[in-house]
């Protein structure tokens, strides 16, 4: 169980590694106005879109897997599914950003995605909290 311990935890911080940069691209992609710059931050977001999709989906599966071994118990355990679940819809979210901006259909401010960059980091202070306090 230590290993897939280990695992979950490198999955899950490679994937919010991704969550933080990839609405920080967003802020960028929202700020310019040339068309080779779209571009390239578009071809950028894609493929870190890409390449966070199977980390994200390795950190939740790892982290049932463990659920699984060690039972779901603890009121604290549901907290982080929970929060987990309103990850990977974030996640969701923003391959669903991304296309728009793909397309030229953003129509969000910079500043709107500065302010949902910042919705992983306050997800992962709660997870982390429930994970180590267990406070319930």
């Amino acid at each position: 169980m230590l290993v897939l311990k280990s695992l979950h935890i490198a999955f899950v911080v490679s994937w919010f590694a991704g969550l933080f940069y990839l609405p920080r691209l967003f802020v960028n992609h929202a700020m310019v106005d040339d068309a080779a710059t779209r571009e390239r931050l578009a071809l950028m977001e894609h493929k870190l879109y890409r390449f966070m999709t199977p980390l994200g989906i390795l950190a939740v599966g790892l982290g049932l897997w463990l659920a699984w071994g060690y039972g779901f118990a603890g009121g604290w355990l549901h907290a982080k599914i929970t929060l987990t679940l309103g990850l990977v819809a974030y996640h969701l979210y923003c391959g669903r950003l991304m296309r728009d901006f793909a397309v030229g259909r953003n129509r969000r401010s910079h500043v709107w995605f500065r302010v949902f960059n910042e919705v992983p980091v306050l997800v992962l202070f709660a997870v982390v909290f429930l994970a180590v306090m267990k406070p319930f």
